[in-house]
């Protein structure tokens, strides 16, 4: 007996024992076959292994190339390539082959670049509560707990939804990608709104404006809140809170279902130029087909050609085109849009101008957007010459409703035979300087004959007014060059030969300054006098240059040539120059209103925002002419507040540009820096020598830009709190938070879509990455209104100075 209950006691034990290495044999099993990956796991950019796969094989979790780098996503594997379906943090630029996504023992999906930067790609919000991770053949990647899913890539779509996803709840929303190609944030979005309807429009505000959206299912006052594309590839829409299905009337789906549907995966896109399409993917034929999709008509998607353009054509077959006196920013990227050749900043500006232009007529055309106004009972010829007698129209629709006038830029512009309005487009074709500002501009279009008589009886006249300008310039010619005969010997006469400036001699400068006794400031480039020239008492401003050597006088002579040659409405005016030995002096005209700075930061009253926002255009427009469009490119390299100066109508002028060069770069090293002008310097110039990059005065002016904004310096320590003291941190923090109106709080007349557009140009402009900073020309654009602007990343400042420096 005793034998037996020992034999029965062993046959537990081994059968005890054989259950539990089934069960360990089948938990393997079935981690294997939902290929399970453990916390530790790598991926690698540039080496196997780069992804992980689905059981089946049909999805792909890992990097995939994108541009000239790589991206973390899901793609559907196909031949010959593969359909990106879900981008991980898809507006950070490509990362390196050496970039590497770790599934860290913390239950993190991380992903590290080359440089050392650490960015989350997935992390539950309780901390450690993750022990494996799967991808599904549906597409969804998801993270588990204990075998709960704790966070999947369904919940967080780009711009595709698969079999078996939802939009709802915070995300809600599809936003198309740039291109085939580049997966980043595009024009378009489909929102599920909360109102009950699908809606697809422009993505170029903060705000929906109901003039963005293009398509709509037209179910605004139901209860939906979920749009649901299930796996047989029908999408429909329901209430959370009434989960019975309702096919909404016009939304896509699948015509036929038959056949064998799990070897069919469907997907729904937002595709890069803005229709929402329903594919289906064919695995054993390896074939993919649109059969449904919301617009049948790309000229129907608003934003798909940009400001300034139309679209014309039918179906897919299409194209974009200026409207008549407008060129494409770019030909290879139409969307961006036209631009004048020939603009000219509203009202105020063209006071001082004699503007001539034409009048075009296009039929079949209309556009959006709010007119100015718009006149009743006007037949066309009235409605042409209404446009024509406002300075601020860019073009007028004429309808049997009225006659409807608009300002520039004109946006979603579209042609086809069935819309039957006429617009008419004013095409500015030149301009000229009236002797006085109150002069009103001249117009001219195609049915004032009595102008063009005027015109010509004009030009008679101007012919007998230019013989005694001429017989003047020649008078004055001969007493200049008695004038320069009378240099003292150390004048070098090869470099005073070759300027239109007046040559100065150093004692006429030492009587105009008064000894040099009234000092206005010092900075890197030396000190700076107010002086009155005798004769005609018109102020002056002397700076003094450092001492150069003799042997560099061919050098200095080239720069100051160079200087010299320029002229446009933003720079400061060089009057003339001395130079005598080693003594270097440069003569700028004497502007009233002082700095930048000082308008900005020590006034009583905070300036309003329309002068703010003009002067920030002036300065851009400045530093476009150094960059582009100067004889030889100027770059300024010292751009701050403090150099940049305001006449008496409170005009713009950037003053020190080309002195960097020309005292070359051993004076203007960090050394001679002062700490006000190293908070505007870009962070790549602490550890290059080199000051031949303009991405150097792109970053400085997005420094002030953001100062013109906020009506306060880059760096403050009086505010209240730590978020506050670096400005580009705090203006970031309110433009993701949705706050902008902190940064112009208290002020009236406002437009804060203006506000939010600057907002976006600034946060461009001082990127880290010197390749992410937009030229000055496209900055310029983007500040009119011109070009759209994307959504800036963080910049991602810099450590910034001790909180105990002064106020600048």
């Amino acid at each position: 007996m005793h034998s037996i209950r020992i034999t029965a006691h062993l046959l537990s034990q081994i059968l005890l024992l054989f259950v539990v290495v089934s069960l360990h044999v089948n938990v393997i099993a079935q981690e294997k076959e939902l290929n399970i990956i453990k916390p530790g796991s790598f991926l690698y950019a540039g080496k196997q292994p780069r992804s992980w796969p689905s059981p089946s094989g049909h999805f792909e979790f890992g990097f995939y190339p994108q541009g000239s780098g790589y991206a973390a996503g899901i793609w559907l594997v196909g031949r010959p390539e593969n359909t990106v379906v879900w981008t991980a943090n898809r507006d950070d630029p490509p990362v390196s082959a050496n970039s590497t996504l770790e599934f860290t023992a913390q239950g993190t999906l991380l992903l590290r670049t080359e440089n050392g930067e650490e960015k989350i790609i997935a992390n539950p919000s309780s901390s450690g509560s993750v022990d494996s991770a799967s991808m599904l053949d549906t597409g969804n990647f998801v993270l588990y707990w204990k075998r709960s899913v704790v966070w999947e890539s369904f919940d967080f779509p780009t711009d595709t939804i698969l079999g078996g996803q939802n939009l709802s709840g915070d995300h809600n929303q599809l936003i198309s990608s740039v291109s085939r190609s580049n997966h980043s944030s595009g024009q378009f979005l489909l929102s599920m709104q909360p109102d009950g309807n699908l809606v697809a429009y422009v993505n170029n505000s903060a705000e929906l404006d109901t003039d963005d959206a293009y398509w709509d299912t037209g179910t605004d006052g139901y209860s939906f809140s979920v749009l649901n594309l299930n796996t047989r590839g029908v999408l429909t829409m329901y209430s959370e809170s009434n989960l019975d299905e309702e096919r909404v009337p016009g939304l896509l789906e699948n015509g036929s279902t038959t056949g064998n549907e799990t070897k069919i995966i469907y997907r729904a896109s937002v595709d890069p130029d803005g229709i929402f399409r329903l594919y289906s993917h064919q695995l054993e034929s390896n074939t993919i087909s649109n059969f449904a999709q919301n617009l049948d008509d790309v000229c129907d998607v608003k934003g798909h050609c940009g400001l300034n353009s139309y679209c014309s054509g039918k179906g897919n077959d299409f194209g974009c085109y200026c409207y008549p006196g407008f060129t494409f920013i770019d030909e290879n990227t139409k969307f961006l849009g036209c631009s004048q050749n020939f603009t000219v900043d509203g009202c105020e500006a063209r006071k001082d101008l004699s503007i001539q232009y034409k009048i075009t007529a296009l039929e079949n055309i209309t556009w959006a957007g709010y007119p100015s106004y718009v006149k009743h009972d006007l037949d066309k010829e009235e409605c042409k010459k209404a446009c024509e007698e406002d300075c601020s129209c860019g073009g007028v629709l004429y309808s049997s409703t009225g006659c409807s006038i608009y300002g520039l830029p004109l946006k979603y512009g579209r042609r086809q035979e069935s819309i039957m309005t006429t617009a008419f487009i004013k095409v500015i074709i030149g301009s000229t300087i009236s002797p006085s500002s109150g002069i009103s501009p001249i117009l001219i279009n195609e049915g004032n004959r009595s102008l063009i008589l005027t015109m010509g009886l004009s030009l008679g006249s101007f012919a007998s007014l230019s013989f005694l300008m001429a017989l003047c310039s020649f008078l004055l010619y001969r007493h200049r060059v008695k004038s320069y005969e009378k240099l003292s010997e150390n004048t070098s006469p090869v470099l005073t030969e070759q300027f239109t400036l007046r040559s100065f001699t150093f004692n006429e400068l030492d009587e105009a300054t008064h000894g040099f006794g009234e000092e206005l400031g010092r900075g890197s480039f030396g000190a700076v006098y107010k002086g009155i020239l005798p004769g005609n008492g018109k102020s002056i401003v002397v700076k003094r240059l450092p001492k150069v050597n003799e042997g560099d006088t061919d050098w200095v002579r080239t720069e100051m040539m160079v200087i010299g040659r320029t002229n446009h409405r933003n720079l400061v005016r060089l009057l003339g120059f001395c130079v005598e030995g080693s003594r270097k002096l440069l003569v700028y005209e004497y502007l009233s209103n002082g700095s930048l700075a000082d308008f900005l930061f020590n006034m009583n009253e905070r300036p309003v925002w329309k002068e703010r926002a003009r002067i920030a255009l002036d300065v851009a427009k400045g530093i476009l002419y150094l960059h582009e469009e100067c004889e030889a490119c100027i770059i300024h390299c010292n751009l701050k507040p403090h150099n940049i100066l305001l006449d008496d109508s409170l005009t713009a002028k950037i003053s020190d540009f080309g002195l960097a060069k020309l005292l070359r770069p051993k004076h203007t090293s960090s050394s001679t820096r002062t700490k006000g002008t190293e908070w505007y310097s870009a962070p790549e110039r602490q550890s290059s020598a080199s000051v031949s990059e303009k991405v150097f005065d792109v970053y400085s002016f997005g420094l002030i830009l953001l100062e013109i904004i906020c009506c306060r310096s880059n760096i403050e320590v009086q505010v209240c709190s730590a978020d506050e003291i670096l400005l580009s941190t705090w203006v970031y923090n309110c433009f993701v938070g949705g706050e902008l109106k902190k940064l112009v709080e208290g002020e009236k007349e406002v437009d804060m879509r203006m506000v939010e557009r600057f907002v976006k140009v600034g946060l461009w402009c001082i990127q880290d990455d010197p390749t992410l900073r937009p030229p000055m020309k496209n900055v310029t654009l983007m500040l009119e209104g011109t070009m759209n602007v994307p959504i800036p990343p963080s910049p991602s400042p810099s450590p910034s100075p001790s909180p105990s420096l002064p106020h600048v």
